[in-house]
């Protein structure tokens, strides 16, 4: 189990910058036992406040990280559990108002066991005021930034953590919609915990509490939408000076090649600091596709990269995620292509490769900010086209794009074989032919000396 510390301990552990703000209410459970006279409740809160400091379960205001203000929230674990009451509602609420209001990005150091049972269904519908709230605060821009504490349950998980932007976890918490009272007898343990949330695409990543403090600030720059409207992202130089295929084949056999430079290394050469994002929050990852924002010489760069293996399903999902949070920022995409396709097989098919696939090109074709694709390997059909930008769109010496594979075109067209090379070359598929095709607009070389 994570260690557990108090909402002010934990707002401390993360900036010395921090002004409080009070929500101005006086909610009716603040006086006796509450909307349900729950007899003792009274008696329950004043112990609360006495053991802690608090007199509600959350503390909210104004901090600065890494020299970007924010709204940060703290909920405080030792106060009834963390658990959401009217008056926990009535501050988020006006955590969410003061940070849509002041457009700031909304930082929540998050420690509940969900619902006040003391007060019944008006402590529960505090989650529908919460999700209202965050909807006005996402449709007016900002970002929202989850740091998933020990434990993290109930309604606040399904809420203000797994309803933020970018979501982080400390090792060994806690993270579920169940708490461990009310779960099934047989149920994973794993499943509950923050390594497990990863793996399963709820999270972005599990932070030691040592490095969250940076992590946290890092993100805030990244997630910083910029004053004036976004220019393109440039486009990356080539990180191989192989020359032009002279053939169709020579160019798929190029694309192929296991010495090819792949995405991770174009995206450390690209960036100065990057942070991923995970899964699809719906239950899957893809490890063969890499997203997340980066920093390029001072600015914010959101980025989707293709690994060469054939994309899944929770990749594009996760792909069409990045490129609308993105688009809400303000902050240009860069997409790499790299697949010999979308994964295609039965497992694929059963999760949803069609839907996902049909939103990552909605995703691409409605993004409001620029976005520049370089195809560095394999264009394999409409499972690398969902992620190219359309006009925006170069290509490396060593890369090819293609309706379909030469292989498959060859066996599709009942040919021999030894056919697939001639098949390789009427397809057109060379970077040069996709230039004159007018796909792409450039082949990019490396830098020059």
């Amino acid at each position: 189990m994570a260690d557990r510390m108090g909402a002010r301990d934990a707002i401390a552990a993360l900036t010395t910058e921090f002004e409080e703000l009070t929500s101005g209410t006086g909610a009716p459970d603040s006086a006796g036992d509450g909307p349900l006279s729950w007899a003792g409740y009274a008696d329950s809160r004043a112990r609360a406040t006495a053991r802690t400091g608090e007199d509600e379960s959350v503390v909210h205001g104004l901090a600065s990280l890494g020299g970007r203000r924010c709204v940060l929230v703290s909920f405080e674990f030792g106060f009834l559990g963390g658990s959401l009451g009217q008056r926990t509602g009535d501050r988020l609420v006006a955590a969410y108002e003061a940070a849509r209001r002041r457009g700031l990005p909304l930082v929540s150091l998050i420690a509940t066991g969900g619902s006040r049972m003391q007060e019944g269904m008006v402590a529960l519908t505090q989650l529908q005021r919460v999700a209202r709230a965050s909807a006005r605060l996402r449709a007016a821009g900002p970002a929202q930034l989850a740091v998933l504490r020990d434990p993290t349950t109930g309604g606040g998980w399904a809420t203000l953590g797994a309803g933020a932007d970018v979501i982080l976890a400390l090792p060994g918490a806690q993270v579920g919609f169940a708490g461990s009272r009310v779960r099934p007898p047989d149920a994973d343990p794993h499943a509950y915990t923050a390594e497990g949330q990863l793996a399963a695409g709820q999270i972005d990543a599990v932070v030691p509490p040592e490095e969250l403090p940076q992590t946290v600030a890092h993100w805030l720059r990244a997630l910083h939408a910029p004053d004036s409207p976004a220019a393109p992202a440039p486009v990356p130089d080539a990180l191989s000076a192989t020359g032009l295929p002279v053939t169709g084949w020579d160019a798929v056999r190029q694309a192929r090649s296991a010495a090819r430079p792949r995405a991770e290394a174009y995206l450390d050469s690209y960036f100065d600091h990057r942070l991923p994002l995970v899964g699809d929050r719906c239950g899957g990852t893809d490890p063969g596709l890499l997203c997340g924002f980066g920093r390029r010489e001072g600015r914010s760069i959101a980025y989707v990269a293709q690994c060469g293996t054939a994309t899944l399903p929770a990749g594009y999902r996760t792909a069409a995620r990045v490129i609308r949070l993105a688009g809400r920022l303000g902050v240009p995409v860069l997409t790499l292509i790299d697949t010999p396709g979308a994964a295609n097989d039965a497992a694929a098919e059963r999760a949803g490769a069609g839907a996902a696939i049909a939103d990552a090109f909605t995703a691409l074709a409605e993004a409001p900010v620029p976005v520049t694709t370089l195809v560095i390997g394999e264009g394999g059909s409409g499972g690398a086209l969902a992620l190219a930008a359309p006009e925006n769109t170069h290509v490396t010496r060593d890369s090819y794009f293609s309706v379909i594979a030469p292989e498959l075109a060859a066996a599709i067209l009942k040919r021999a074989p030894d056919e697939v090379r001639a098949t390789a070359d009427q397809l057109r598929l060379r970077p040069q032919d996709l230039v004159e095709l007018g796909f792409a607009r450039a082949v990019v070389g490396p830098p020059r000396e």
